[in-house]
């Protein structure tokens, strides 16, 4: 798989950890004989002779004391809202300004809309043919070379062209803090249109991490698909990083539910055509609205810090609880066999 600058860019966890750290994120794993899996299903057997497909990440192992989590400091992350255009050179200027200002307010990572590179099908492009692919390329390498300058992280939206005639993925490029391409979300759940007329679909989560904080992606339409966010729960995420471009207003709502039900930060990025629906905002994992944003040109920031009190419940009771809750072992251990009075439910 290429990235946007030329590079393979694995389909992998990407790290940025010291030597010898653990990952240890208490998360609910799938029993190893559970028969549920994430649609889409799988894609068909490839053709002789045609690259292997990379492992998913790994998931996360049981919380240790002492670990590499309980020493991470606490993380800034920024989110943006600007307005969303056709012209590539423009889109990337603004986002290398929005990054220059992050990196002033000391953001580690900053994060963009869906489709805000490339400009957005179906609300912006016709016909692929439009798109200066060169010059989507030559604006993640400038955007690559400021993220080194600056030593940030960039999550930016935007359509990766593949080999005519197949159709582009609708995309998140994962650009480390060293300039790096290091690994692209490719949307899974693209939308009827999208998928009938604009998108070829992806098929894998993608989760990285940034100074002892896990982040994973996903993209507009997929809010409406629990399994994707389930999914990142278990493999430990603490903050999940959602571009989207909505249509209705409910959409902020089903945003926070999913960061309260499942405990982990939420940064959801959307253009500035959608600010009469929404604003930009970081969620906290009590689904609180952490920060949001008011104009085009501002940044919503947050700090994600597992020690701080407010999310005490939520990252550190609530969360493991229901990690193991969702294995069921603690109701297995308890339930009554035998008794005439739980077996007949129409017993009062």
């Amino acid at each position: 798989m290429e990235s946007g600058l030329g590079q393979t860019a694995p389909r992998e966890v990407a790290k940025n950890r010291s030597p010898g750290a653990r990952p240890t994120r208490r998360s609910a794993r799938l029993p190893a004989n559970s028969s549920r899996q994430l649609v889409p299903p799988a894609r068909p057997a490839r053709p002789p002779g045609s690259p292997a497909r990379l492992a998913r990440p790994a998931r996360r192992t049981p919380r240790e004391p002492g670990s590499w989590k309980d020493a991470a400091m606490p993380l800034r992350v920024a989110t943006t809202q600007p307005v969303a255009t056709t012209d590539v050179p423009a889109n990337g200027s603004k986002a290398r300004e929005l990054m220059r200002l992050a990196a002033g307010e000391g953001a580690r990572l900053i994060h963009f809309p869906e489709g805000f590179l490339s400009g957005y099908a179906k609300e912006q492009i016709a016909d692929w043919d439009d798109v200066d692919w060169a010059a989507v390329r030559a604006e993640i390498r400038a955007i690559a070379h400021l993220a080194t300058e600056l030593r940030i992280w960039v999550v930016i939206g935007s359509a990766h062209p593949l080999t005519p005639p197949n159709r582009p993925h609708n995309s998140l490029y994962v650009i480390s803090d060293r300039g790096e391409v290091v690994n692209r979300y490719d949307k899974r759940f693209c939308s009827n249109t999208e998928i009938t007329r604009f998108y070829s679909p992806g098929f894998e989560p993608v989760v990285f991490d940034v100074d002892g904080y896990r982040f994973g992606c996903a993209i507009c339409v997929e809010v409406n698909f629990p399994s994707v966010f389930i999914e990142y729960d278990r493999l430990g995420v603490d903050c999940l990083l959602l571009s989207a471009w909505p249509i209705d207003s409910v959409f902020f709502l089903k945003a926070r539910s999913h960061a309260a039900i499942h405990n982990y930060w939420l940064s959801l990025s959307v253009p500035a055509q959608s600010a009469d629906l929404m604003p930009s905002a970081i969620i906290g994992p009590d689904g609180s609205e952490s920060a949001s944003i008011h104009a085009p040109g501002e940044l919503a920031i947050a700090t994600l810090d597992r020690d701080a009190p407010e999310f005490h419940i939520a990252v550190n009771l609530a969360r493991p609880w229901r990690a193991d809750a969702d294995l069921g072992d603690i109701y297995r251990r308890r339930r009554v066999d035998d008794d005439p009075r739980s077996d007949d439910r129409t017993a009062v």
